[in-house]
């Protein structure tokens, strides 16, 4: 029967689906940011948008976002992926490990607010998207947020705390060197006021023998509360769809980290697993997280 699914699935796309695909700019911080707009072409106030945030030092164009967009679309959805900047103008692509770092976590939060302002002008039903780490920094946004203009939030395969852990537990193993002397400088230069100093770094976040600013590495290494995605889903009040792939191995715990919040709120958050679906939700997997997001928005509007 799966194939009887994905033979329908390819008739679908293979017809004309009378939909439009704009890119766009907007300016934040002083930064030119990117995003795609995918949209039906009848598109209204009324349709749903879903503004979408990729994960760690990837962009708006990156295979589960496109696919996602792409399977949104068909269910009269539109979207909006945007790149974050990190730092830089006119970002695209995959960040290049040879260019300096300077960014800080939380630069996320004012980037996806200004998209999400930008979308309630297209649409009265705007929903935030974030994938990985993506995910996290959109609950970092719903949880700065009093008043913000999403009517809920869809998180995939959202970053946990547990992860960025495991992260800096193995950076000695990853790069050579230990991560403590290295971090206690970055630390000792912030508080110093000095946040712009360049360090140099046997590897940040994916990238070896890089060059990044003491705020860089103390944002990306220090323990933070706000790593705890499930704590910040916690703290806010909208509705929220969090997305498991049950043979993901990056984020291997999502559903065991949000499964007592989803227990306990009543069913403001709900958790659900997609099977056999790995971190990137290849092919037919986005599919299934379309008809999961759709079936949300459907209950929340």
């Amino acid at each position: 029967m799966r194939w009887l699914m994905g033979l329908a699935v390819l008739l679908l796309f293979a017809q004309p689906v009378g939909a439009t695909e704009q890119e766009l700019e907007l300016s934040v911080n002083g930064r030119t940011t990117l995003a795609t707009l995918r949209a039906p072409t009848l598109m209204g106030q009324d349709t749903p948008l879903v503004v979408m945030t990729h994960g760690t030092l990837a962009h708006k164009d990156m295979e589960v976002i496109q696919g996602v967009a792409r399977a949104l679309e068909q269910r009269g959805i539109a979207s909006l992926a945007h790149t974050l900047s990190l730092g830089l103008d006119h970002r695209k692509g995959m960040y290049d490990c040879a260019v300096r770092h300077d960014y800080v976590t939380d630069d996320a939060v004012s980037e996806i607010g200004a998209w999400v302002a930008k979308a309630k002008s297209m649409s009265r039903f705007v929903f935030t998207f974030g994938h990985s780490r993506g995910g996290n920094q959109v609950a970092r946004y719903l949880a700065a947020s009093e008043s913000s203009a999403a009517a809920g939030a869809v998180l995939l395969a959202p970053a946990t705390a547990k992860v960025e852990v495991d992260l800096r537990a193995a950076y000695a193993q990853t790069y050579g060197k230990p991560l403590e002397p290295l971090l206690e400088k970055a630390i000792k230069a912030v508080a110093a006021g000095r946040g712009g100093e360049w360090m140099d770094a046997p590897g940040f976040i994916y990238c070896r023998n890089a060059v990044v600013t003491a705020r860089a590495f103390k944002s990306f290494y220090s323990p933070d509360a706000g790593e705890d995605t499930a704590a910040l889903v916690a703290r806010t009040k909208l509705p929220v769809l969090v997305l498991a792939a049950t043979k993901d191995t990056v984020v291997p715990d999502v559903a065991v980290s949000f499964a007592p919040l989803a227990d306990s709120s009543g069913g403001r958050v709900q958790l659900d697993r997609i099977e056999g679906a790995d971190h990137f939700f290849r092919d037919l997997f986005a599919e299934d997280v379309a008809d999961r997001i759709a079936e949300f928005i459907k209950q929340t509007r």
